[in-house]
């Protein structure tokens, strides 16, 4: 709707499911926010949408929504650094997702399969250069990442570990060996988004070169 965009998917992911105000919409916000209410209701999902503190289109966008019985929630930090990294041979790096690479990620769905299917859909659907790295233990994979490569830009999602190996060290060596490919496809910067409350993820990305560029929150209504 104008510079307003609205996504959709099976409802769980927060970020796929959410109408981003980018720009102005093509209509008065009144309007525009009853049909974005309307088009999430035509598919069964409650609405919502992700306001960053930099672009709010328009400006008033909060109290409007604030008006209406939108809160904001699940605050996240966008982070920003330089694509350096450095090779790891135990890191394996492929083009697309395989089964041990989902096994983790399920694993740290919290049971929730659904929520899982939904965002490894989107992880498939990410063009080449795509990357997926993971590290294997004994006892199976262990770590995993994924990276999104674009021009000079390379994302970084889907940062997991497998409940039983947390806190060795190996998210840092994921994200390492996914930066130092990244920058063989061409990149120079990376981004990232994490939430504002996990201290040990955002500790871990700022030793890495990783700066807050700007935050976003989801509103919803209700509690």
């Amino acid at each position: 709707m104008g510079g307003w965009r609205l996504n959709a998917s099976v409802g769980f992911s927060q970020r796929i499911n959410a109408c981003w105000p980018l720009d102005r919409p093509d209509r008065r916000a009144p309007a525009a926010i009853e049909a974005v209410e309307k088009w999430y209701a035509a598919r069964g999902l409650a609405p919502r949408f992700k306001l960053t503190d930099r672009a709010v289109a328009p400006r008033t966008l909060p109290d409007q929504l604030e008006k209406r019985g939108y809160r904001p929630r699940n605050r996240t930090l966008v982070m920003v650094g330089p694509c350096a990294g450095q090779a790891d041979q135990d890191v394996l790096i492929e083009p697309r997702p395989d089964e041990a690479f989902e096994a983790v990620f399920t694993a740290t769905a919290g049971g929730n399969l659904a929520d899982a299917r939904e965002r490894l859909d989107a992880l498939r659907r990410i063009g080449p250069p795509a990357l997926f790295a993971r590290i294997d233990g004994e006892d199976g994979p262990m770590a995993i990442g994924a990276s999104a490569v674009e021009g000079e830009w390379a994302g970084i999602f889907a940062m997991r570990t497998a409940p039983d190996h947390r806190r060795k060290g190996l998210a840092r060596r994921v994200l390492l060996s996914l930066m130092q490919a990244a920058s063989r496809e061409g990149a120079c910067r990376a981004y990232l988004q994490v939430e504002a409350d996990n201290a040990p993820a955002i500790a871990m990305y700022q030793a890495a070169g990783f700066a807050t560029a700007y935050t976003y929150a989801y509103w919803v209504t209700g509690t």
